[in-house]
C-alpha cells in the first residue's frame, strides 16, 4: 500500500479545525461506480465555517477534489495526489425564505450537499413547482450547480437566483447567473467575472457551496405527482441495480447518445468488470470488480466506435481524475 506523502499545511486558519483529516483513503467508498484508486487526503468539514478555515491550510499548489455523492467522477487507479473535501452529509442545510415583494415564498437555499432529489420533495412539500427534474439527478446540488445537470427538459441554472462560492484562502463570494457563461452541461464564469477560469466541474479556485432557486408557487399534490412519475420513468429505463456514474456522454446536438451508442450494437460490450449497460445505453455499470482502468478504456472506445461508424464525436460527461 503507498501511504500518502506528508503534506505542510499552512498555519493560523480563522478557526481551530473541527472536521476530520483522514489519509489514504479508497476513493471507490465515495464514487457511485465503486471503482478506482485511493486519495493521499479526505477532509470531512464540520460545517462551512471550518470548511472556509481548513481552505486556508492547503498550501497554494495542493490539488483540492470537491465530491458530494461522487455520481459524476472516476478516480483511476493510481489515485488522487491531493485532498478530497466530501460535502454530502455535511453542508446539508435547505430552507424556504419568507416571501417576496407579492407575500408568496417561492425561493428555496439549499448547500452544495444536499443530493438534489431531497430539494424536488422539499420544494413540492411546501407547494411549489419547477423542481420537480432534480429527482431525476442522482447526484448533490454542488455537482448540479458546477456541471448545469439536468433531465426530463430542465436545467439547474433555469431556476437559480443567485449562487455563494467558496475561494482557496476561505472567502465567501456572492454571485449571480449573469456572472456565468451557461450552457448545456456548461457552467464557467464569464469573462471578467474574475481572474482565471472555472474547470468543468467545481474549479480550481472557486467551489459551489450554497445556492437560491426560484420557483413557481403551485400545487403540492401535483408536484409529488410528477416526481413520481420521473422516479418511475428512472426505475424502468436506468440499470439502477448495478454502481454507474449516470448518463457518461452528453447529447450531441438534435441527438441522443444513447441512439447513437445503441445503433452501432455496443449494447453490452465489456472491458473487464465494466459493460456498456443491456438497459440503457448511455450508462456504463460496474458487473463486478471493475477497475478504473476498465471503465476508462470501455469510455474510449465507446467513443471512437461511434466516431468511427456513426461520425460523431462524443463528448464525456463524467468526470476522470487522478493518476493511471
Amino acid at each position: 500500500m503507498n501511504m500518502a506523502e506528508p503534506v505542510q499545511f499552512m498555519p493560523a486558519p480563522t478557526q481551530p479545525l473541527r472536521g476530520e483529516l483522514r489519509s489514504d483513503v479508497a476513493m471507490s467508498r465515495h464514487v457511485s461506480w465503486r471503482a478506482g484508486g485511493r486519495a493521499d487526503r479526505v477532509y470531512i468539514p464540520a460545517d462551512l465555517d471550518d470548511l472556509a478555515s481548513f481552505m486556508q491550510t492547503l498550501p497554494e499548489a495542493e490539488p483540492v477534489l470537491v465530491v458530494g455523492l461522487g455520481s459524476n467522477l472516476l478516480v483511476r487507479d493510481g489515485g488522487f495526489r491531493g485532498t478530497v473535501v466530501l460535502l454530502h452529509g455535511v453542508l446539508s442545510s435547505v430552507e424556504l425564505l419568507p416571501a417576496d415583494d407579492a407575500g408568496v415564498p417561492t425561493r428555496i437555499r439549499f448547500d452544495a450537499g444536499v443530493a438534489c432529489p431531497k430539494v424536488a420533495r422539499f420544494a413540492a412539500m411546501h407547494g411549489l413547482e419547477g423542481a420537480e427534474f432534480l429527482a431525476g439527478i442522482p447526484g448533490t446540488m454542488g455537482g448540479a450547480l458546477a456541471m448545469n445537470a439536468g433531465c426530463y427538459g430542465s436545467q439547474t441554472w433555469d431556476r437559480v437566483i443567485g449562487a455563494s462560492l467558496l475561494t482557496r484562502d476561505g472567502l465567501r463570494i456572492e454571485r449571480v447567473p449573469a456572472e456565468f457563461d451557461l450552457g448545456y452541461r456548461h457552467v464557467e464564469l464569464a469573462a471578467g467575472a474574475r481572474r482565471g477560469s472555472l474547470s468543468p466541474v467545481l474549479g480550481r479556485d472557486e467551489w459551489f457551496i450554497r445556492a437560491t432557486i426560484g420557483l413557481v408557487a403551485g400545487d403540492s399534490a401535483r408536484a409529488r405527482a410528477r416526481i413520481k412519475e420521473f422516479l418511475s420513468r428512472r426505475i424502468a429505463t436506468q440499470p439502477l441495480q448495478q454502481p454507474n456514474a449516470g448518463s457518461v456522454f452528453r447529447n450531441p446536438p438534435g441527438d441522443h447518445a444513447a441512439r447513437l451508442i445503441e445503433s452501432c450494437e455496443l449494447k453490452g460490450l465489456a472491458i473487464g468488470g465494466a459493460e456498456v449497460s443491456t438497459k440503457h445505453a448511455n450508462f456504463i455499470v460496474n458487473r463486478g470488480g471493475a477497475s478504473a482502468a476498465d471503465i476508462e478504456a470501455l469510455v474510449e472506445a465507446v467513443r471512437g466506435r461511434v466516431l468511427q461508424q456513426a461520425g460523431v464525436d462524443l463528448v464525456p460527461e463524467v468526470r476522470i481524475v487522478g493518476d493511471a
